[in-house]
């Protein structure tokens, strides 16, 4: 990682020394990548070694010591350089739940090795089949045994699990209580991965964007009861601490994919001559991308805020959620304007407009879809009644 300056100067180095990496991955690298559902490795292994992806590992163990403001402008300028940043992203949002919940023991054990690059955390198990959005409904059993715990049951979407050390998983060691919240009894783990245990199957999904996303069978894995995060039956709220810092972080990306496509737009419509003049000469032209840029600084704003709050550990959930909604439908909007202001090379390969509005897509459904965003809202910021 490069030399950090003063603090109003760490933004800055952050965003050139990402754009010094990034520029060694230009558009045919991910085009490549894309083409063979590849996983970037060597991106990965860029990213890692110059110190970003252990941005917020506290520097007595080995990281940065950097904040939720550092990772968003990391993960945003990756997205504005073109690249997939849905390959580092799981790593920074999972590291919070470590940071805040996990025991001495666990942060030595693992951080050291996630900063040197010797492990990386890149999945997250949360989502199953049959409950969805509904995580008090998730049915994976955790069951105390000679050792530790033995899991039982099924994950879907899990991303990354065949390029992970660690697997973050949310399991039910309890049922829910009959008087209390329908979330008590779930319980958060550190799952090794390495050596193929036995009891895990996964099985990859075939997607319309490369993000090589997985079904995760257990058929009784046995994890030592050191893997347990924190206490039993806390899970949901500390994965919550996660879950706010997904969806800043998710922000951050959806405005570096747009940035990336705005500024895409900008160059092409200023060189595209038809009838005689540049096509960003033309209204037509000019306001849908003006209206993309006003949308992207907007949600940039709600971003920020979000982090400020985090940062400072103040509850965050509205904001995280709107900075998420907000960034996630500028994004989308970006990527229309740069196919539309495109034409017909806007579909071709070679251009990387397509690539990106595939990938910048899936943010209004994942990691939490924007309905959900609104019934959140809608019940705990505006008082209606809860729809679900």
């Amino acid at each position: 990682m490069p030399p950090l300056g003063q603090v109003g100067d760490i933004h800055r180095d952050l965003r050139e020394g990402v754009r010094r990496v990034c520029q060694a991955y230009p558009g045919t690298y991910w085009q490549a990548q894309d083409e063979a559902r590849a996983y970037p490795d060597e991106f990965v292994d860029a990213l890692t070694s110059a110190g970003y992806l252990a941005a917020l590992i506290p520097t007595e163990y080995g990281g940065a010591g950097l904040g939720l403001a550092e990772a968003s402008v990391i993960i945003e300028e990756v997205n504005r350089s073109g690249a997939n940043g849905a390959s580092i992203h799981a790593q920074m949002y999972t590291m919070t739940v470590i940071l805040r919940h996990g025991s001495e023991e666990q942060r030595l054990r693992y951080l050291p090795a996630i900063a040197r690059g010797e492990l990386r955390l890149q999945a997250f198990a949360v989502t199953e089949p049959a409950a969805g959005s509904d995580t008090s409904s998730i049915a994976t059993t955790a069951t105390r045994c000679e050792g530790g715990y033995s899991i039982r049951g099924q994950k879907v979407f899990t991303s990354r699990v065949q390029h992970s050390d660690l697997m973050l998983l949310l399991a039910r060691t309890a049922p829910a209580a009959s008087d209390g919240p329908r979330t008590s009894g779930l319980s958060v783990f550190l799952v090794d991965l390495r050596g193929e245990p036995p009891g895990l199957t996964v099985r990859p999904i075939r997607t319309m964007a490369n993000h090589e996303t997985n079904e995760v069978f257990f058929d009784g894995l046995t994890i030592p009861a050191s893997a347990l995060v924190g206490e039993e039956g806390m899970g949901f709220r500390y994965i919550l601490d996660g879950m706010n810092a997904e969806r800043i972080l998710i922000a951050a990306e959806c405005i570096g994919d747009g940035r990336f496509l705005v500024d895409r737009s900008v160059a092409y419509a200023g060189q595209r001559r038809v009838f005689g003049r540049p096509i960003g000469q033309n209204q037509g032209v000019q306001f849908p991308i003006a209206r993309a840029h006003v949308a992207l600084e907007a949600a940039d704003l709600m971003r920020w805020r979000a982090i400020d709050l985090f940062d400072s550990g103040s509850p965050c959930g509205p904001e995280a959620n709107m900075a998420k909604l907000l960034a996630s439908e500028a994004s989308w909007e970006a990527a229309n304007v740069a196919l539309q202001t495109h034409g017909g090379y806007g579909f071709a390969v070679e251009y990387d407009i397509e690539r990106k509005v595939r990938e910048t897509r899936l943010y209004q459904v994942a990691p939490v879809s924007t309905n959900l965003i609104l019934s959140y809202l809608a019940e705990h910021t505006l008082g209606l009644p809860r729809s679900y």
